[in-house]
């Protein structure tokens, strides 16, 4: 068996079998295939697609190519929550304290932003102090103490999605429903859950741009979820204007800080309530998605949610003087408001290019290594359906470099599209795939 066989069979549409996609993933990790010839596959595939059954063997390839957590002491059901992207997607930051608040474990690695889309590690390591690089043993010991932990992904688990999603990245092609749905199932799998809650983003802002897209990419992850033996729910939700009022890491916490206090945007608890009362579903803890929706309420309105995340940032050596009073966590050089020129309703707005925009002024990642500023970002004042006066306060730009400021307030008046005709607000949770 060799590689430039594998790679003439996906060129002519046949489909490869285990042993095929098995020697692909374990010689690519090796590093005894090589970038080019990996690359040649993956266009291949990009090109002509997967059947179930070649996308569910990459996925456990890749799954087992590196470590695979145990959580079975962690108890009966550990369940898992994943996000495909989105614009100022700050929901790990609210839902999971929230759930580990009404009894449900919370074992979580998140991952860094690339491109325009952010990432939680880097959300979390914008509170000082904070450790996202822990060894298995602390994460799973953290659980077992508090009931939560939040850390990055380590080098040994799916090591074969590392290196296949910087490959597609560097080649245009990510946006592919066979490989997102491999990528993203892989590292649940290894990471131990056997119940799993996707939140699949759809619109502008998300990879997904179109409904049935999404619905596709559910279906083949449940898929893939019930040969692997892990219960899968997917949920859809709308990503064509950014979730909630902030885009860039220390603004994502501040308003994760907010909502856990109580004040949370109506958006943002759709979502949030959506994905958590069907993990709590998944956990065995009440199969009412009303009733779970509530004691959600409850636990935000008790406090116990707020203390949990501050548990949580303490326990992981973050200063949470800066949660406790977000007045100190430090501001960019510049923090300007960006007016309307126009009235009118909000008819549309560019999410994509917003989250393109933050990540121009330095809150993402063009290339991998490059240094992310946690100062900056957006504040949104206005959203879809919103009426509009003539130098209303669109946004406020936080930068830190006056060049990259100029351009971005003229990018930014460009995301929003007015329209004089009455503009209903967009349904958030779109559909929910079991």
């Amino acid at each position: 068996m060799n590689i430039l066989d594998i790679i003439c069979k996906k060129r002519d549409k046949k489909e490869l079998n285990k042993e095929e996609i098995d020697f692909f993933v374990k010689g690519y990790t090796k590093g005894e295939i090589t970038d080019y010839q990996a690359s040649a596959l993956i266009m291949a595939i990009y090109l002509n697609g997967m059947s179930n059954k070649e996308i569910t063997n990459l996925t456990l390839a890749m799954a087992y190519s590196g470590e695979v957590l145990d959580l079975s002491k962690l108890g009966e059901n550990v369940v898992d929550k994943h996000s495909t992207g989105g614009i100022g997607d700050k929901i790990t930051l609210i839902l999971m304290p929230i759930i580990s608040a009404l009894g449900v474990p919370v074992a979580k690695m998140s991952g860094r932003g690339l491109g325009f889309t952010g990432g939680t590690v880097d959300k979390l390591e914008s509170i000082p102090g904070y450790n996202t690089q822990l060894s298995i043993d602390e994460f799973i010991e953290n659980v077992k103490k508090i009931g939560i932990s939040l850390m990055g992904q380590t080098l040994n688990l799916a090591p074969a999605d590392k290196k296949l999603y910087s490959l597609r990245d560097s080649i245009s092609c990510v946006e592919n429903i066979p490989l997102i749905a491999s990528s993203i199932m892989s590292k649940k799998i290894a990471a131990g859950a056997n119940k799993i809650v996707l939140e699949v983003t759809v619109g502008n802002g998300a990879f997904m741009k179109n409904i049935n897209d999404a619905r596709k990419l559910s279906e083949t992850m449940i898929s893939i979820g019930k040969l692997a033996g892990k219960e899968t729910v997917c949920i859809l939700t709308n990503m064509d204007e950014p979730l909630g009022y902030s885009i860039g890491n220390t603004l994502e916490v501040i308003e994760a800080i907010e909502a856990l206090q109580g004040d949370m945007e109506d958006d943002v608890k759709e979502v949030v309530m959506e994905l958590g009362s069907y993990m709590i579903k998944l956990a065995g803890c009440g199969d009412n998605i009303e009733d779970n929706k509530q004691r959600m309420l409850e636990c935000i309105d008790s406090g116990n949610a707020y203390m949990k995340f501050l548990e949580l940032i303490q326990n992981q050596g973050g200063d949470i003087t800066y949660i406790n009073d977000i007045s100190k966590f430090e501001n960019a050089k510049y923090v300007v408001p960006v007016h309307t020129e126009n009235s009118g309703f909000v008819k549309n707005i560019d999410a994509e290019k917003l989250g393109k925009i933050s990540c121009y002024l330095g809150a993402g990642r063009v290339k991998k290594e490059d240094d992310i500023d946690y100062q900056v970002g957006l504040i949104i004042n206005k959203k879809i359906g919103d009426k509009v006066e003539n130098n209303d306060v669109l946004g406020i730009i936080h930068a830190n470099d006056e060049e990259k400021l100029k351009k971005a307030i003229d990018e930014f008046k460009e995301c929003f599209q007015l329209t004089e005709d009455y503009v209903e607000k967009p349904k958030v949770i779109l559909g929910i795939i079991f």
